[in-house]
């Protein structure tokens, strides 16, 4: 871009303006966008960095420049794809029209191989048409464009300028002037107020039957005319809204269903003719992909018999593992029941053993052994200070009795009193 110029970094633009033109030029917008249901490339002054192309004006610039700058990759290349498809097709050449999940590689390979037989130089890699903009899709399009206006006919010519009027004097207008704008006009409030003014059918037939029978007892033939052309015109303009004529239409006649019937059935058959190429196209499409799948599943079917009969006895062998599997699995599970209830058992008795154990070890009851021993003996030693108490308090009041006796039996007369005491 450097060597051929400070301007080469915009010739991009200029290519893409060429392109729209001859593709409008070329009816694109009917015959290819709306086939496809795509946007059409709306028209902007160039390069694309102006203000013009940023807020609401920005998408119409953006697609006038399309395939110039980049914006969407995929939606870009599927574009250039149908254009290119399209523009073949419109240059007298059969191309399929390339669908959205193709191989991008085959459809850039077919593009160029029709370029290359219009006799179009191509001196760029195929992988700069992936992107789906550039200068390469620019040219390659143009190309294309180029060969669609030769198949078709058209030529460029000289732009043919008109000549310049001098302008006329301007005319007051005059209040009983009127022009067709304001008839018009007027006509239009006045049906809105009242439809009292169209003239029915009948009534015109009678005033034409009227003035025909006062118009023959006139004069038939005029030698020269001395009516100016001027007045009379704007005479037709100011009696041209009553002239209209209105035919009421009753909707329950039954030629307007019929009519309308007809028109209907045209559509009808206008749209099938156009949705069964369609769907014939997707059906042979449909086909050959299953004719495709059913050959190649054949095929995958022959190549891996032998692998597939192995997969086969594997499955036989896998089935009588899960077989004995399953016996081994029932001895193993009432294994496995006993094993819990004599871990159950054990368990039960390795507490019981613990207790004992423990208790065994413990020396809190011979503590409290101890204990009673001790207070036993303190017990024990009180009584027997009681007891030695005791006998002490019996000796001595046998003593007394025996020192009582003695003196009694010493003394000679024995009181009364000591009598009844014996």
């Amino acid at each position: 871009a450097v060597e051929r110029g400070p301007g080469a970094a915009y010739h991009v633009f200029v290519l893409m303006e060429d392109l729209l033109d001859k593709l409008k030029l070329l009816s694109y917008e009917e015959e290819a966008l709306r086939r496809h249901n795509m946007r059409p490339l709306s028209r902007c002054p160039w390069p694309a960095r102006r203000s013009c192309c940023s807020g609401e004006g920005g998408s119409l610039a953006r697609r006038a420049h399309y395939f110039a700058l980049p914006t969407n990759p995929g939606e870009q290349f599927f574009m250039f794809c149908t254009l290119a498809a399209w523009l073949i097709t419109k240059a007298g050449r059969p191309f399929e029209q390339p669908q959205e999940y193709d191989d991008p590689n085959a459809i850039i390979s077919n593009v160029l191989s029709e370029l290359r037989s219009f006799g179009r130089p191509v001196d760029f890699p195929p992988s700069k048409l992936k992107a789906g903009y550039g200068e390469q899709a620019c040219y390659v399009l143009n190309c294309l464009a180029e060969e669609a206006l030769k198949y078709t006919g058209f030529s460029w010519k000289r732009p043919v300028y008109p000549t310049e009027e001098l302008e006329e004097e301007e005319i007051t207008e005059d209040d009983a002037e009127l022009s067709l704008n304001k008839l018009e006009e007027d006509l239009v409030e006045e049906e809105s107020d009242s439809e009292d003014n169209f003239i029915d059918l009948n009534v015109l037939k009678a005033q034409t039957y009227r003035s025909d029978m006062n118009d023959s007892a006139k004069q038939e033939e005029i030698l020269q005319s001395t009516t100016d052309a001027a007045e009379w015109n704007l005479e037709v303009e100011r009696v041209l809204p009553q002239l209209k004529v209105t035919v009421r239409t009753d909707n329950k006649d039954w030629r307007i269903h019929i009519d309308q019937m007809h028109q209907h059935k045209d559509g009808i058959e206008s749209s099938l003719k156009e949705t069964r190429g369609y769907l014939d196209k997707l059906h042979n499409e449909i086909s050959r992909t299953l004719e495709k799948i059913n050959s190649r599943e054949k095929y995958i079917n022959h190549q891996l018999e032998h692998l597939v009969q192995e997969y086969r006895s594997a499955q036989a062998l896998l089935s009588e593992a899960k077989e004995k599997y399953q016996e081994g699995s029932g001895g193993v599970t009432e294994r496995m029941r006993v094993l819990s209830e004599i871990t159950e058992v054990l368990e039960r008795v390795k507490q019981e053993t613990e207790e004992k154990g423990s208790s065994m070890t413990d020396g809190a009851p011979l503590v409290k052994i101890k204990q009673a021993l001790t207070k036993l003996k303190q017990e024990t030693i009180q009584m027997d200070i009681q007891i030695g108490v005791m006998e002490h308090a019996l000796l001595q009041s046998k003593l007394k009795e025996k020192s009582n006796m003695t003196r009694d039996m010493h003394a000679t007369e024995i009181p009364e009193a000591t009598v009844g005491a014996y």
